[in-house]
């Protein structure tokens, strides 16, 4: 049995990355832990983890525990006799677990700790109109994401970037850093430092909510700029869309722009239509809508929704 083996534990597509460039890296990974099976889509037939997809392309033994205390679990574990264990957007772990290898377990997080702790980083370091994030390894402790620093690595932030193209941005860069940090473990180079000596602030980064994703017009057309860019393209941003009769609808807006630095002209929430999409008047400047999805529907450019839409006169969000 080799000395230096590994376990993963990751789940979603952001994990595939690191699991993929420590394969590429001649890392020995000898098992994958990724969560159960789940019923998806209209038939609801049991749908496999994007981690289990990629262990069974590279036939890795996969395990898969409903719960990470079960003993059956921990006593696989323990044959295993890995030395180190690696985890990219996993579960919380039971100290049960982490405390088995005796290198440690480490975490790739996805922001510059100890800013952005918690479930949601990606999402809030946009949301909160951040122009610099990165990621972070560190060694698991009892407290989430307050574990010893490892490495880091930082990346700017677009002006327009979205949710969903930072993470692929730093999925790619997570990866590179975690085979950095597993071979300095392996070869016994590396230094662990107290988040706390690094000086920086702690923020934290919340579990996302459907309540939390409505938009609020009474913020300037920057704020709600970088809180639906924040929310797309999952879970989306949404608001009210209400009728001049009455009738209300969920209304999400998945891509949107600044319109310029026009004052607004009417009440937040006000809709005005262009060649270009939907204008929806904020607290403090206007935001042009691009590509939205009507409750029911598909997401689709604005353009299309305004066409289909009849007379939007009256029309306002909420």
């Amino acid at each position: 049995m080799s000395k230096q083996r590994i376990v993963f534990m990751g789940t979603p597509a952001f994990a595939v990355a690191s699991l993929d460039a420590l394969m590429r890296a001649g890392v020995d990974v000898a098992a994958v832990v990724t969560a159960p099976d789940r019923p998806a889509g209209r038939g609801q037939q049991p749908h496999m983890s994007a981690v289990k997809e990629y262990a069974n392309s590279r036939a890795l033994p996969v395990l898969q525990p409903e719960k990470l205390r079960d003993p059956a679990f921990l006593s696989t574990l323990d044959g295993i006799g890995a030395v180190l264990y690696v985890v990219v957007a996993f579960r919380m772990l039971p100290e049960v677990v982490w405390m088995k290898p005796p290198l440690g377990t480490i975490n790739l997080h996805a922001s510059l700790l100890p800013a952005y702790r918690g479930a949601a980083p990606i999402n809030w370091v946009i949301i909160n109109g951040e122009t610099r994030t990165g990621v972070t390894t560190f060694l698991i402790q009892k407290q989430i994401d307050t574990g010893d620093i490892l490495g880091t690595e930082e990346v700017d932030i677009g002006p327009e970037e979205s949710a969903g193209e930072l993470h692929d941005r730093l999925a790619a860069k997570g990866a590179g850093l975690l085979v950095h940090t597993v071979e300095d473990i392996l070869q016994g180079r590396s230094v662990a430092r107290p988040q706390a000596h690094l000086g920086n602030p702690v923020t934290l980064a919340p579990k996302l909510t459907t309540e939390g994703c409505r938009i609020d017009w009474g913020l300037n057309a920057h704020r709600v700029h970088d809180f639906v860019r924040g929310l797309s393209p999952h879970p989306g941003a949404w608001t009210t869309l209400v009728r001049d009769n009455g009738i209300t609808s969920h209304f999400k807006i998945l891509l949107a722009r600044i319109a310029g630095p026009m004052a607004p002209s009417a009440s937040s929430g006000t809709i005005r239509t262009s060649d270009s999409g939907l204008l929806i008047a904020c607290a403090q400047g206007w935001l042009l809508a691009t590509e939205v999805q009507a409750e029911g529907k598909r997401r689709m450019p604005a353009t299309d929704f305004i066409r289909g839409a009849g007379d939007l006169s009256g029309v306002r969000m909420l």
